[in-house]
C-alpha cells in the first residue's frame, strides 16, 4: 500500500489553503467563523485553524465548520451531516477527493507504527479496558507488528511466484496433487481470522511444471490478506491457470471461520468448503472424479 508521511510545513501548506477555501466557500468577509475539530484527528487541525483567525468552540453545535484530518471512508462526514445537516465539513486530507489513495502518517502521529497503534488503544478503550494495565500496556505495538505480519500478502505479486519450469515434467501429464496445504486468513466482514487447508491439483500441459513449494508461497500471498474465502479459492485457482497455463486445475479449501463460531450461531467445528475447477476439471467427469478423490 502507498504511504504518504505528512512533514510540519506540508501541513502548515495544507491548513492555509483550507483556512482560504473554508472563508471562500461561507463568504465569511470579516466575521470570524467558529470551527469544531472532530475527536481525535479533527483537534489539531481546529487548532491549526485556530491560529489562523479562526475561533476554536467546544461542540459542533456552536460551530460554522466541522473539520477533521482526514476523510477517508466518508463515515464520519456522513454522521456528522445527519446530526448537522447545514454544518458545512472539511478535511485535511481528502480521500474522496483524490487527495491520496494510501496510509497517510500526520506529524503528531510521529511514525506509521505510532499512528495504528493510536487506532488500538481505542479499540482497547472501546471494550471497556484500561490499555494502560500491565498486561495490556504492549499491545497496541503487538498488534500493529501481528497484522503486518497476518496481512503481508498485499506485499506480494502473486504471478511472480510460478516461476515453471520448461520440460521439467518430461510431458507428464497426469494429476499433480498438492493436499491440505494449511492456511490462516481474516475475514473482510469481521476482521475474525478463518483457516483451514488448500488441496490443489493440475494437468500440465507441454511439460510446463512449478516447484512444490510454490503452491504454498501462492495459497499466503493470497490468504495473507483480508479475504472471503470464495475469493480466495478464485484467486489461487486462476493464478495458476494463467500462469503454467495447464489443462485442467482444480482447488479445493476447508476452512473453519471464527466470525461464525465464536459470534452469531456460534456453531463450534463447522467446515465450510468452496471449489474452483478450471479446463478438463470442468469439462471431464473422469478428471474432476480423480481430483476429488485424491483430495479427500
Amino acid at each position: 500500500m502507498e504511504k504518504e508521511i505528512l512533514t510540519q510545513q506540508e501541513v502548515s501548506y495544507r491548513l492555509d489553503v483550507m483556512a482560504e477555501k473554508i472563508r471562500r466557500d461561507l463568504d465569511s468577509g470579516e466575521r470570524v467563523l467558529r470551527v469544531y475539530g472532530i475527536p481525535r484527528g479533527g483537534v489539531p487541525i481546529a487548532l491549526g485553524l485556530g491560529g489562523r483567525g479562526f475561533s476554536v468552540v467546544e461542540t459542533a453545535a456552536q460551530a460554522d465548520v466541522v473539520v477533521d484530518d482526514i476523510r477517508d471512508s466518508g463515515k464520519t462526514a456522513e454522521r456528522y451531516a445527519r446530526d448537522y445537516p447545514l454544518l458545512p465539513f472539511y478535511a485535511l486530507i481528502d480521500k474522496k477527493g483524490g487527495d491520496s489513495c494510501g496510509w497517510v502518517v500526520f506529524p503528531w502521529e510521529a511514525s506509521e507504527e505510532a499512528s495504528i497503534e493510536d487506532a488500538f488503544v481505542r479499540l482497547i478503550q472501546y471494550v471497556g479496558e484500561d490499555p494502560e494495565r500491565g498486561g495490556l500496556k504492549e499491545t497496541p505495538l503487538r498488534m500493529a507488528r501481528a497484522w503486518r505480519e497476518w496481512c503481508k500478502g498485499y506485499n506480494e505479486d502473486p504471478k511472480c511466484i510460478l516461476k515453471t519450469f520448461d520440460d521439467g515434467g518430461s510431458n507428464y501429464d497426469q494429476q499433480i496433487v498438492i493436499r491440505d496445504l494449511p492456511f490462516y486468513s481474516h475475514c473482510e466482514h469481521h476482521l475474525a481470522p478463518f483457516f483451514g487447508t488448500v488441496s490443489i491439483g493440475y494437468i500440465p500441459n507441454e511439460g510446463r511444471i512449478v516447484g512444490l513449494s510454490k503452491f504454498g508461497r501462492l495459497v499466503d500471498a493470497f490468504s495473507r490478506r483480508l479475504q472471503v474465502q470464495e475469493r480466495l479459492t478464485t484467486q489461487v485457482a486462476m493464478t495458476i491457470w494463467d500462469e503454467l497455463k495447464p489443462i485442467g486445475v482444480g482447488v479445493v479449501i476447508r476452512a473453519r471461520h471464527m466470525c461464525m463460531e465464536s459470534r452469531g450461531i456460534c456453531k463450534s467445528g463447522e467446515v465450510t468448503v468452496t471449489s474452483k475447477l478450471l479446463g478438463v476439471h470442468m469439462t471431464s467427469a473422469k478428471a474432476n472424479e480423480e481430483f476429488l478423490l485424491l483430495t479427500r
